[in-house]
């Protein structure tokens, strides 16, 4: 049983990670929105203009670098550790912005306000389960690496 968790959750966080990569490489309709309403976000809050106008224009290509390294280092089982701690880390961010700012679980993705239903969401979530799931199983790891 806890080799096939171990290969079925890390295929399904690749999946996410790397079926979205098209989207946020391209600069989709859907990305451009996501990062945008983010980005205002920042700066109703107050953050800088800078970094506000960064995070809409390159947040996307940023996220997308990081799945892609997750990706790559959850499926390789000597980095597995490392893959799902940065998975847990960037879904942990769009948690975050899912949950806190006008992003909101169930978003639009259009110009016609159409909404995914909270898929995106809930795929993050699960990311982040899965994620957390594999560091609990590679806990020992874990230990060694600090030094426990």
């Amino acid at each position: 049983m806890k080799k096939v968790v171990n290969w079925a959750l890390p295929l399904y966080i690749a999946f996410v990670f790397l079926q979205s990569l098209f989207f946020k490489f391209s600069g989709s309709e859907e990305t451009v929105i996501i990062f945008n309403t983010i980005g205002t976000w920042m700066l109703d809050i107050g953050l800088p203009q800078g970094f506000a106008e960064g995070f809409s224009s390159y947040g996307g290509t940023v996220t997308g670098i990081a799945e892609l390294i997750a990706s790559i280092l959850v499926l390789i089982p000597m980095t597995r550790v490392w893959g799902a701690l940065a998975g847990l880390m960037v879904m942990s961010g769009a948690i975050f912005f899912h949950l806190f700012t006008p992003l909101g679980v169930v978003r639009i993705v259009d110009a016609a306000g159409n909404t995914d239903g909270g898929v995106l969401f809930f795929m993050a979530c699960g990311v982040w389960l899965s994620s957390l799931a594999l560091l609990y199983i590679d806990r020992r790891k874990i230990l060694k690496l600090i030094g426990r």
